[in-house]
C-alpha cells in the first residue's frame, strides 16, 4: 500500500488548518487537472497515486468535467496541506474536519456538497486502484439542499433587459452573445463556453445548439432568434473550422470561466445594475428559472431546460413559492365558477 509521509496527530484538523491559514473559498488551488497532479507530486504522493489520480480524471469525457473535479478535489489536498494530514491516510474524523470546516467558512449547501462528493469520488478510485485503504468520506451526511438554500443573486427581466442592450451597445459582438446566449439558453457558464462551431445546427426549422452538460452528454437547446442574430453577427466575419470555440479569445482558447465571471461583473456595473458585484455567470440561468416560474411556466418544462434531475433542483429557483397569490386555490375556483354557470341550463 503506497503512503504519503506520515504527519504528527495533535490538535484537530480544524485547529490545525485555522492555524495555517488554509482558504477553502475564493480561487482554487488547482485549476486544471495538471495543477492537481502537481499539488499532489509537491504533497509526497508517489507514482501509484499520481496514476490513480491521472486515470479518475481521465475518466470525465469532457475537458469542462475534468476541470471541474479537478478543482473540487484540489480544495481537500489543500485542507489536508494545512492541517498536517496525509491524505491516503485520513480518516472519517478527518473528513467530517473538512466538512465542518467548510460549513464554518459559510460557503452554500450546494458547494459544500459537490466538494464532499469529488473527494469521496476520488477516494472510491485510490481504494479500487489499491493505493487508498479506505474513504473517509464513505457514510458522511451530505448538506441538504432546500428551495431556500440558493445564494445567487438573479436579475428581474427588466434588469436583464437592461445589461443586454447594454451590451448590445457598448461591448463586442462576442460580449454581447456570450450574455445572450446565457440568457436565454439556462445553459451552464462552462457548457456554454465549450460551444463549437459544429454545435450549431438546425432542428425541425429551429436553430439550436448542442451543449455538453453534467453527466458528458450533449443537450439540445433552442437558440431564439435574438441570440441567433448575437451569435450571427460575432461570427459573421470568422472563416470558422467544425471544432473552433465560438467564444474564442485571440489564441483560439475558449474564453476561460474566471474570465467570464469578471466580464458579467464589469458590464453590469456599467449597465448601473446596483448588485453588480454580487453577481455571477450562474444569475443568468438564476434569473431564467426564477423569471418563468414566477410567469407561470410549468415546473416541468423549466426543469427539463434547466438540465435538473430532480425537480426538488429547479423549485429552489421558484421565490414565489408558497406565496398566498400562486395558491391554485384560486385556479380551482375559476374552473368551478364556470361549470357552476352551466348547472342547470
Amino acid at each position: 500500500m503506497e503512503m504519503l509521509p506520515a504527519v504528527r496527530p495533535a490538535e484537530t484538523a480544524v485547529e490545525r488548518s485555522s492555524e495555517r491559514g488554509v482558504r477553502l473559498r475564493g480561487t482554487p488551488p488547482a485549476s486544471t487537472p495538471a495543477a492537481l497532479l502537481e499539488l499532489l507530486a509537491d504533497a509526497g504522493a508517489g507514482p501509484g497515486v499520481l496514476k490513480a489520480t491521472r486515470s479518475w480524471i481521465a475518466k470525465r469525457p469532457s475537458e469542462h468535467s475534468r476541470t471541474a473535479y479537478a478543482k473540487d478535489a484540489a480544495w481537500w489536498l489543500a485542507f489536508c496541506a494545512a492541517a498536517g494530514v496525509d491524505p491516503t491516510r485520513a480518516r472519517s474524523t478527518d473528513a467530517d474536519d473538512y466538512e465542518t470546516a467548510l460549513r464554518e467558512t459559510g460557503l452554500a449547501k450546494s458547494t459544500r456538497g459537490r466538494r464532499l462528493a469529488a473527494a469521496s469520488s476520488w477516494y472510491t478510485y485510490l481504494v479500487r486502484a489499491d493505493v487508498a485503504d479506505r474513504n473517509p468520506f464513505e457514510g458522511m451526511e451530505r448538506p441538504s439542499v432546500s428551495a431556500d438554500d440558493s445564494p445567487t443573486r438573479g436579475l428581474t427581466p427588466k434588469q436583464l433587459a437592461t445589461l443586454l442592450a447594454y451590451a448590445r451597445e457598448h461591448e463586442s459582438t462576442r460580449t454581447y452573445a456570450l450574455l445572450t446566449t446565457l440568457a436565454t439558453t439556462a445553459g451552464r457558464i462552462g457548457s456554454v463556453l465549450a460551444l463549437t462551431y459544429k454545435g450549431l445546427g438546425h432542428d425541425q426549422g429551429h436553430r439550436v445548439a448542442d451543449l455538453v452538460v453534467k453527466g458528458d452528454k450533449a443537450k439540445r437547446v433552442v437558440l431564439v432568434p435574438l441570440a441567433v442574430e448575437a451569435i450571427d453577427a460575432h461570427l459573421a466575419d470568422r472563416q470558422l473550422k467544425p471544432d473552433d470555440y465560438v467564444f474564442a479569445t485571440r489564441t483560439g482558447r475558449p474564453m476561460d470561466e474566471p474570465a467570464a465571471f469578471r466580464l458579467i461583473r464589469r458590464v453590469a456595473k456599467a449597465a448601473g445594475i446596483p448588485h453588480h458585484d454580487a453577481l455571477s455567470p450562474h444569475s443568468l440561468r438564476h434569473s431564467y428559472a426564477t423569471a418563468l416560474l414566477d410567469k407561470g411556466v410549468p415546473l416541468a418544462d423549466v426543469q427539463d431546460a434547466m438540465g435538473h434531475a430532480d425537480p426538488r433542483t429547479t423549485r429552489r429557483y421558484d421565490r414565489a413559492a408558497g406565496k398566498l397569490h400562486r395558491s391554485p386555490s384560486y385556479r380551482m375556483q375559476e374552473e368551478l365558477a364556470k361549470a357552476m354557470e352551466t348547472v342547470g341550463h
